[in-house]
């Protein structure tokens, strides 16, 4: 009996992997099956768990949308149309010691991961994205998984015939599934990608075009009125969605108007709670109520007072530090509430005030500096200003700045040309390709969209005309018919 014959341990070891794959593949899951096994994934990309990196829970939410459709698609009877679905998720590192599933995942580290999918069958997509995690795959063998059904009998007449891998490679002959596999592996291109999802995306487009106006008219109506500086929107939220909660705001406007005198100059940002950000901006929860919207404005005058102390504080530490600006960056860094940052500037304040570091007073104006509480190590970003842990000691700090000072006013001035090459790109691509729109995700960097922008001008695109399209980190046809694709797409 082959499975009573002795091997060496290496070789029992590679024919059990090879035994194993064989069964499971024998195998089909049904989808609820499919969502327990993802487990471990879910648990490590779902976007509540990246409330603090705003840029990279947009990116999860994006690619776990797309999932979800591809997966939907694979259970759906008679579906046989697959496209390669390319996708980008950050995941949480595992703490090495934890045999809990959820309390596994670090709440500072993740990594971004991007794969393909061109699977047909449940199983193999939940193994595929398991395996492209770096995930276990062991809990896939003990789930209650039903032997895969054998053809019918009506079809077994006509069905084709299904050679050995020997029979193509004894013939020289081509197999038909390998090559079926290899033409949906190839890398999708943004030529072949536009050529089939434009009509998708300009019926989107046209059927959003009513809302999209009346987007426009309640927002230019209500900024007007509040005389507010802006209305923004910190997630990806359809143009419906956005309709409806500016349609909340006017409401609770003639229901209370004497509760929005205070907004004046202001920006107001629909995101997923409600108070005053860091920023300064007025932050409207859309699960909230009117009642916690009208809390919040009741609050404003005393959400004034606190940003005054934080100016003051931030002035304080720019002292201690040689003239160093404490700026905070929207784009790059978490979405704090006022109060959690004011929290996150004086326990600084009071590390650096105890330490007494000699700083020649004005020695380094013109340079900047962010605060982040999920670092241990000082460092300089790409754009000229540095990134200081909260927890950081002193005096490596001190170091490290007088280290990096040169570099970082090279950077700055770099930054600032950066910026103009790309506002240019951006103008001179929408005009050339007649875009209605070209917008990049908070993720991509100048540097990402600055190249993106120099290819497609070298490109023929007649498909971009009249369309909205927002540089990402993958393809997509968004519910509103905006066109995603990734900033280094393949030609």
């Amino acid at each position: 009996n082959f499975f009573n014959l002795t091997f060496p341990s290496d070789l029992r070891l590679c024919l059990d992997k090879i035994l194993l794959q064989c069964v499971l593949q024998s195998r089909t899951l049904s989808g609820a099956d499919a969502i327990n096994a993802l487990r471990p994934f879910y648990f490590a990309v779902h976007p509540d768990f990246f409330g603090q990196h705003p840029k990279e829970r947009e990116v999860n939410e994006n690619s776990l949308k797309r999932l979800n459709g591809y997966l939907e698609n694979l259970q759906k009877p008679g579906f046989r149309s697959f496209k390669p679905t390319q996708l980008t998720f950050y995941v949480r590192e595992r703490e090495p010691n934890s045999s809990n599933v959820q309390e596994s995942f670090s709440a500072s580290g993740f990594r971004a991961v991007s794969f393909t999918l061109h699977t047909r069958d449940l199983l193999s997509t939940v193994l595929d994205i398991l395996n492209s995690c770096s995930l276990s795959t062991e809990h896939v063998q003990s789930l209650n998984v039903n032997s895969q059904p054998h053809k019918e009998a009506k079809s077994t007449v006509n069905r084709p015939i299904k050679w050995d891998k020997t029979y193509y490679s004894f013939t020289g002959f081509k197999d038909p599934e390998e090559e079926l596999e290899q033409a949906q592996r190839v890398e999708t291109t943004l030529l072949s990608w536009l050529d089939y999802n434009e009509a998708s995306a300009v019926k989107k487009l046209k059927k959003s075009l009513p809302l999209r106006k009346e987007l426009e008219r309640l927002k230019i109506e209500l900024s007007h009125e509040l005389q507010l500086s802006d209305i923004r929107w910190q997630r990806s939220w359809g143009i419906a969605h956005r309709c409806s909660q500016l349609h909340s705001l006017g409401r609770l406007v003639q229901q209370r108007p004497e509760i929005l005198e205070n907004v004046k100059g202001r920006t107001v940002v629909f995101t997923d709670r409600s108070g005053m950000s860091a920023a300064g901006h007025i932050m409207l929860g859309t699960t909230d109520v009117h009642h916690h919207w009208t809390k919040i404005f009741e609050r404003l005058p005393n959400y004034y007072k606190l940003q005054k102390r934080l100016l003051l504080l931030e002035d304080r530490i720019s002292q201690l530090l040689g003239g160093i600006q404490v700026i905070y960056i929207e784009e790059l860094q978490p979405l704090l509430t006022l109060e959690e940052y004011f929290e996150l500037l004086n326990s600084f304040y009071n590390r650096l005030h105890d330490s007494r570091l000699p700083f020649h007073p004005r020695s380094l104006r013109g340079l900047q500096m962010i605060l982040e509480s999920d670092r241990y190590a000082p460092s300089l970003h790409e754009f000229g200003h540095f990134m200081i842990p909260t927890v950081c000691d002193p005096a490596a700090l001190q170091w490290f700045i007088f280290a990096k000072a040169q570099e970082a006013r090279e950077n700055l001035k770099r930054k600032e040309e950066m910026m103009i090459t790309e506002k240019e790109l951006i103008s001179t691509s929408t005009e050339r390709f007649s875009l209605d729109r070209l917008y990049k995700e908070p993720s991509v960097s100048s540097a990402q969209m600055i190249d993106c922008c120099k290819r497609l001008l070298e490109e023929s695109l007649p498909y971009l005309q009249g369309m909205h399209l927002c540089v990402s980190h993958f393809y997509s046809v968004l519910q509103d018919g905006d066109l995603c694709i990734p900033w280094n797409w393949k030609n």
